[in-house]
């Protein structure tokens, strides 16, 4: 019997609210050059399902894989980890 397999789940902070049910969510992680040692940031952006509209511009969210929804969007939103405390500025687009 196959176990099933459990989806792969990322944290990330909302950059675009604007899409009807879609949020764009930036996940930023940290990778070292194989050769010379340096840490660099590497960025993915992520189209997320969200049909409440229940995240916004700021947010810490975590989404999960689910089956394509459109052309881009393979994710479902999960939960809304952190609110924004100030309004959105131009800084937090990557």
């Amino acid at each position: 019997m196959e176990l099933a397999k459990q989806p792969r789940q990322f944290e990330g902070t909302v950059v675009s609210d604007a899409m009807a049910k879609t949020c764009v969510v930036v996940v930023e992680r940290w990778k070292m050059h194989p050769k010379y040692r340096k840490a660099f940031r590497m960025r993915r952006r992520y189209k997320v399902h969200d049909p409440e509209h229940t995240a916004h511009v700021g947010d810490q969210v975590r989404f999960v894989e689910c089956r394509p929804i459109s052309k881009e969007k393979r994710w479902r939103l999960v939960d809304v980890i952190g609110h924004a405390s100030a309004p959105a500025s131009a800084e937090l687009v990557a």
